[in-house]
């Protein structure tokens, strides 16, 4: 029989109301200092595999502040697989994107992708063009994970070609990225904010447009001057990369119909598992009848058979997979993990999972939520309790949905009491909640995008503008009261 002290809600948040501030604060001091410390040790390695240790450490520090509270030690693991379970789609996503991204290769579509944008994206344009692109695909799928996943993966091949830094372009890319993904009536933050708060869809997404279109026109501008201050040290090779290309893969432009069609069957709402693949498998033919000599060369042979075909695929999709060309700078970029090279953002997606799942457990996250609710008082300190509130849960919790949906709950009557409109809410939950969890190594997004893109979180942090510069933006508007609408007295309000 569940202890009387716990409540839980239907979005699976636990209140132990025994638990205080400081007792709830002492797992996350102590993963904060002991991942600070493995990043000094480990730099860049760390997430080889120390930091999902520190993880799993921190989640021990969080059990034993559970088991002094009377948590029982059943009621954590439930969370934890709880929380384990919320991610399988995360997880098999990952999986898919590693089989796609090898077959994309073999078959020369990210090949082909690189050589057309080498000729077409002018370096000075560059990163100003990865937030277009990368605004537009995001919108129309929804998706931030599947921008990345297609035309993200051909964009750092294209820098890395050019000598832009990867740092930069990553940035530019996840900036465009999550402005399609906050923006688009088919992306499930965009549709989870709302709910949570208490308003319709095209409400928020309208009342979402007077902070973000300001954060991505600075962003635009901000790359727009980086790209006349960059100095690509691949500009003047361009032509003998091209060359490589041509020698190494059969270029057609027929390749683009595969990612085309990828990108229509998300608009058309296609579950993601099944669109990617699909594209993997659309990928897999078009690697037979366009690249059969790079296919049976991936098996180890000279000729292509029924058996080397076979094996040249299934190598392409599930283990490391390396073309030769001519040019030492492409042997690095043609290369790809597989469904194997996403274990590592696997692993990680785990431990982080276990930590916040007993940080969830013991009631730690909503002590953590409602002492921030409870430390403003004025209509801009709650405003900034909310966006503290999502930025701590996207650190603690590793999860974006869990930074949405627990201040979500906590917030939204403070917001009514103050008569303050649920847009607001639902707008402050993706400025703060949804943008930033690609910040965190250990998010779920922060680890997908840096896995699938091939560049730390460290390396494109400080490019990610429209990411950090959104949580500003709405506290400045709150901070001058702009546009922040008023509930109306004849206003239903959601239970």
């Amino acid at each position: 029989m569940e202890d009387e002290k716990f409540t839980k809600d239907p979005e699976e948040i636990t209140e132990n109301r025994e638990l205080n501030i400081w007792e709830a604060l002492i797992p996350v001091f102590a993963l904060i200092g002991m991942l600070a410390y493995n990043v000094f040790v480990f730099g860049d390695d760390a997430l080889s595999g120390s930091n999902q240790f520190i993880l799993l450490l921190g989640g021990a520090v969080a059990a034993l502040v559970g088991v002094f509270n009377k948590v029982s030690f059943d009621k954590m693991i439930e969370e934890v697989a709880q929380n384990i379970k919320s991610t399988t789609g995360a997880i098999l996503i990952l999986l898919m994107v590693g089989s796609l991204a090898g077959t994309w290769l073999v078959s020369g579509i990210i090949p082909t992708m690189i050589y057309y944008g080498l000729q077409i994206l002018n370096p000075t344009i560059f990163l100003a063009a990865c937030v277009i692109i990368c605004s537009v695909i995001s919108v129309a799928t929804g998706s931030s994970w599947t921008t990345s996943a297609t035309v993200g993966i051909a964009l750092v091949g294209i820098a890395e070609a050019l000598g832009i830094s990867v740092g930069m372009t990553a940035g530019a890319i996840l900036s465009g990225a999550y402005f399609g993904d906050k923006l688009s009536p088919l992306s499930d933050t965009t549709n989870l904010a709302p709910a949570m708060a208490g308003t319709d869809l095209f409400t928020h997404i309208r009342y979402m447009t007077l902070t973000t279109v300001p954060t991505i026109s600075i962003t635009l501008l901000v790359f727009i001057i980086l790209g006349f201050t960059i100095e690509p040290s691949g500009t003047a090779d361009t032509a003998s990369i091209l060359s490589s290309i041509e020698a190494a893969f059969n270029i057609n432009g027929w390749l683009f119909i595969v990612p085309v069609l990828v990108i229509v069957l998300i608009i058309k709402k296609t579950p993601p598992l099944i669109a990617l693949l699909l594209g993997t498998l659309l990928g897999a033919a078009a690697a037979l009848f366009f690249q059969p000599e790079v296919v049976a060369s991936v098996a180890g042979s000279e000729n292509l058979t029924f058996e080397t075909a076979y094996k040249g695929i299934m190598n392409a999709i599930t283990v490391d997979t390396s073309i030769v060309t001519e040019n030492e700078q492409l042997n690095d970029l043609f290369s790809s993990g597989g469904m194997a090279g996403m274990l590592g953002t696997i692993w990680l997606i785990i431990c982080a999972m276990v930590f916040g799942g007993i940080m969830d457990a013991i009631g730690a996250l909503a002590t953590i939520s409602r002492s921030l609710l409870n430390l403003f008082h004025t209509t801009f300190g709650l405003f900034t309790s909310t966006v503290i509130s999502c930025l701590a849960l996207n650190a603690t919790a590793s999860d974006q949905y869990l930074a949405i949906v627990v201040p979500g709950k906590m917030f939204a009557k403070a917001y009514r009491d103050k008569g303050l409109a649920p847009e607001n809410l639902s707008r402050t939950l993706e400025d703060s909640g949804t943008v930033t969890s690609v910040l965190i190594p250990w998010n779920t997004c922060g680890a997908y995008h840096s896995g699938v893109l091939g560049v730390p979180v460290a390396s494109y942090f400080v490019y990610a503008i429209f990411n950090y510069l959104s949580p500003f933006m709405t506290l400045l508007f709150a901070a001058f009261n702009i546009k922040i609408k008023q509930l109306k007295e004849s206003e239903p309000v959601a239970a």
